[in-house]
């Protein structure tokens, strides 16, 4: 069976990751990695029974995640149901060899209303090496699955 560890990076999202987390309910294991919050972003992510580290110097994933796929996320983020079923579907299932990543919708909240933006390439193998920022940079060939991602960006 396919195993998802959620990889959330944060720094002061106290007030924010409690929302992502309770989203990624699909995933066998949740990895924050806190960039020196000192709000309770660590308070919470511990109340979630996520794996904790400080990014320090060691900001690549590959560093805590050896095997398996990674849905990476931001700390704004969250899944929708749909996308959490398309996950459990995912999971139950066996994943072709020749897939190199799925892509989900992001949905962002304004001001002026919810913009929807292109899919993003989020869940990838243990082995991804191509990244933008903090997440995988998008990978065209990538399979869509179905259910959003949700960008909360106002207070």
């Amino acid at each position: 069976m396919l195993q998802i560890t959620a990889v959330v990076h944060t720094l002061n999202d106290g007030m924010r990751l409690g929302r992502c987390l309770e989203t990624v309910y699909p995933c066998d294991e949740i990895l924050v990695i806190d960039h020196g919050s000192i709000d309770d972003t660590q308070l919470v992510a511990r109340e979630y029974g996520a794996k904790l580290v400080n990014a320090g110097t060691e900001t690549s994933v590959q560093h805590w995640i050896a095997e398996g796929w990674m849905l990476c996320l931001d700390a704004r983020e969250s899944l929708t149901e749909a996308l959490s079923a398309s996950l459990y579907e995912l999971k139950s299932e066996h994943f072709p060899a020749h897939v190199s990543g799925y892509a989900a919708l992001l949905r962002e909240e304004t001001a002026g209303g919810w913009i929807e933006h292109a899919a993003q390439t989020r869940l990838v193998p243990a082995n991804w090496q191509r990244w933008q920022d903090r997440l995988p940079t998008h990978d065209p060939s990538a399979v869509v699955l179905l259910g959003e991602i949700l960008r909360f960006t106002l207070p």
